[in-house]
């Protein structure tokens, strides 16, 4: 999510119906970290390729939510968490009328229960990026060949990637995970998303590409 995501739709830019329902939702209840557009056309693209089931931990009040189903083919289930009991409200608000999606209400542990994933986005939760919160596990939560999505970075301008001077550890994290093929893709000038496809062979080779 960003700080800023749900005032891009005041641009009156053209966004799937759902999508438009969703940041209509955040705008009413005050939310204003919802998934920007940019980010949102690349789940869409990404949530096309999925057969099986998709996973998004901090749902929010839907918006990134319903980028992904807007892209989803038929017969995908979605499933997104939520910690706050009030946000998930709205959002289950949001999908009344989407059979295909569930919210559940809690830690963003809880999308272990639905694993594994064809495409998981670690929006709220499991992404590295807080203090003591435990990474997810994408061997264990991804099918082999399944996506992972971690987004809201900065793009970087060199190796390794820098935040504030220092070596930006969660990014890292991922652009050399064990068990992943990643790669950050730029998508604004203030905006990059790192996406990592977990390897079929379960072979590590000790480095992930390094990105753009």
């Amino acid at each position: 999510m960003s700080r800023s995501g749900t005032d891009a739709y005041d641009s009156g830019e053209q966004v799937p119906p759902l999508v438009s329902r969703a940041a209509a939702a955040a705008r009413a209840h005050g939310f204003g970290k919802s998934c920007r557009p940019e980010q949102g056309r690349l789940l869409q693209a990404l949530a096309a390729g999925a057969q099986g089931v998709i996973g998004e931990t901090g749902t929010g009040c839907g918006v990134g939510l319903a980028w992904l189903a807007s892209g989803a083919r038929a017969g995908v289930r979605l499933v997104s968490v939520e910690l706050d009991p009030d946000r998930a409200r709205v959002a289950a608000e949001v999908f009344a009328d989407v059979p295909e999606v569930e919210i559940l209400t809690g830690d963003w542990r809880r999308i272990e229960e639905r694993a594994p994933y064809d495409l998981l986005v670690l929006d709220g939760g499991g992404n590295a990026k807080r203090a003591g919160d435990t990474p997810a596990e994408p061997a264990r939560l991804l099918r082999p060949g399944g996506r992972i999505v971690i987004d809201d970075f900065t793009p970087a301008g060199g190796w390794p990637p820098l935040l504030d001077g220092e070596v930006d550890l969660p990014r890292l994290h991922w652009l050399e995970h064990p068990d992943l093929h990643a790669v950050e893709l730029p998508l604004a000038k203030d905006l990059a998303t790192l996406v990592g496809t977990r390897r079929r062979d379960g072979a590590a080779t000790g480095h992930a590409p390094r990105g753009a």
